[in-house]
């Protein structure tokens, strides 16, 4: 059924054309043997973000519950409806990048990472990578520290969020601010269309080794991608916790998802079923987004910070579906047990 469709129970989708087919509980795989009550502790978290009278009781509602009603939570408020626009789905995974910098440039340090300039125009595009690298930001004190390396930089920039550690052992976080405006462009398919990667050997992790077995080229590949990323140091955040995503608060490994918020909302939570070599089935909520990730089947999974967690995100391209659990129909969500332990 097309959106704009009377659909009984269910909010239209914020995009046309998509297809919503309501599921039962029972036709998601490995359902019952998720871990719900940490499911609910992250759905908890960003769950006043979302608009609307359903959502709001809903939101409500899930601080009173407890961690063994968080089940019962889910499947008396909540219908699965599987969203589709036509494509096929795909799950990529996404990290925390954790590099090397310093606070002042140096000889070891010479990369700048620079804060939101204050004269960037609000809509359009600005200057390109090219441009910033050759320098059009010099001596205006934008910069708010120094990487190692332009590689990891690069690769901090497409996450959008990450750690610099810097001498004596102190740890700065910095998030996104803000972009110049061009489009991301992916240079792993740049390098599969050149033919220098294989469809087989196209992983984040390959393409970083082939940016370092050709110092030269990579640099001018690295500028495919016009779009450039700026920062902001992020004082307030824990050193224990995730990075900030869209909603502005802190992502969970294994179960934020990034999603395109044109087709579910954010704070949803989603049921994902992935295939692969290492299959996931989960109950995430979908609390952030990315330039590449487009369409109602299309997510980027968060896997945690560091070298390890980049390794496990950067194998991850798989297929699979995504089920979003909306408010129930009636006259509003139905409350748990009264009985229900505190959490």
């Amino acid at each position: 059924m097309r959106s704009g469709s009377a659909v009984s129970g269910l909010a239209a989708p914020p995009l046309r054309g998509l297809q919503l087919t309501p599921v039962g509980f029972a036709d998601l795989d490995g359902w019952a043997d998720d871990d719900h009550a940490e499911a609910l502790r992250v759905f908890r978290a960003t769950c006043g973000a979302l608009n609307g009278p359903a959502w709001a009781r809903l939101a409500r509602l899930s601080q009173g519950v407890g961690t063994s009603e968080a089940r019962t939570f889910f499947e008396r408020n909540f219908r699965p409806v599987l969203m589709q626009d036509g494509e096929d789905g795909l799950f990529t995974g996404y990290f925390e990048p954790e590099i090397e910098g310093d606070l002042a440039p140096s000889e070891r340090c010479p990369v700048p990472i620079y804060r939101l300039p204050p004269d960037r125009p609000a809509s359009g595009p600005w200057f390109t990578r090219s441009e910033i690298e050759a320098g059009a930001l010099d001596g205006r004190g934008l910069e708010i520290a120094w990487a190692r390396d332009p590689i990891d930089l690069f690769f901090l920039q497409v996450q959008g969020s990450g750690r610099l550690r810097l001498p004596g052992g102190k740890v700065m976080r910095i998030g996104y601010a803000g972009s110049n405006g061009h489009p991301y462009r992916s240079i792993g398919r740049a390098l599969l269309d050149r033919g220098a990667l294989s469809p087989e050997r196209s992983t984040a992790e390959d393409v970083r080794t082939w940016l370092r077995a050709h110092p030269e080229e990579g640099a001018s590949v690295m500028r495919i991608n016009a779009s450039y990323v700026f920062f902001r140091e992020l004082v307030d955040l824990s050193a224990d916790a995730g990075p900030l995503g869209t909603l502005g608060q802190p992502v969970t490994a294994g179960r934020t998802l990034a999603v395109d918020p044109g087709c579910v909302p954010l704070g949803a939570p989603v049921w994902i079923e992935m295939q692969g070599p290492e299959p996931l089935r989960r109950l995430m909520v979908a609390q952030d987004t990315g330039s590449a990730i487009k369409g109602a089947q299309r997510a980027d999974i968060f896997f945690g910070t560091g070298v390890e967690a980049g390794r496990k995100a950067g194998r991850v391209r798989n297929g699979g579906r995504m089920v979003v659990l909306l408010p129930a129909d009636g006259e509003g969500p139905a409350p748990v047990s009264a009985a229900a332990d505190a959490s």
